[in-house]
């Protein structure tokens, strides 16, 4: 079941479910220490994938202005027990489908993962500028046209 809140329509239950699962992934897995907790999310939009009351998908979108000059989607997350089913695809599809549908801007800006970058290109997105080191990880800033 798809589900999308503003982060004060959150249930206790849920955001402690997206925190556990970024926490999971972003920080035990791919053994990153960094603040999660960035007082961005109660600006963002969380969207995400419920299955028997489990959430398995995750991602936050934030307005233009709210994090870069474009609307973007960030914290991008599939339970570890969950990959392989596409659920990746699936949740960012539903996020650029909420801008779209509520015309948060012309383009979709992103900082990706650098060893996810055939998952966003096969999203139509496309990189901008050099690779950057953010939390010990590479990365780079993506783009995706929406007009």
């Amino acid at each position: 079941m798809l589900v999308i809140k503003t982060f004060y329509k959150l249930e206790r239950e849920e955001l402690y479910q997206i925190l556990r699962l970024r926490s999971e992934v972003f920080v035990v897995e791919q053994d990153c220490i960094y603040q999660d907790l960035d007082n961005k999310d109660q600006k963002a939009i969380h969207i995400f994938l419920k299955e028997n009351e489990n959430i398995i998908a995750y991602t936050r979108v934030f307005k233009k202005g709210d994090y870069y000059s474009n609307p973007s989607i960030g914290r991008v997350v599939v339970s570890k027990n969950e990959r392989g089913k596409e659920l990746g695809k699936k949740i960012m599809k539903s996020s650029i489908d909420y801008i779209k549908k509520n015309e948060l801007g012309e383009k979709i800006e992103l900082s990706a993962q650098k060893y996810l970058d055939k998952f966003y290109k096969d999203l139509d997105f496309y990189t901008i500028g050099k690779e950057y080191m953010e939390d010990g990880i590479p990365h780079q800033r993506m783009l995706l046209d929406l007009i």
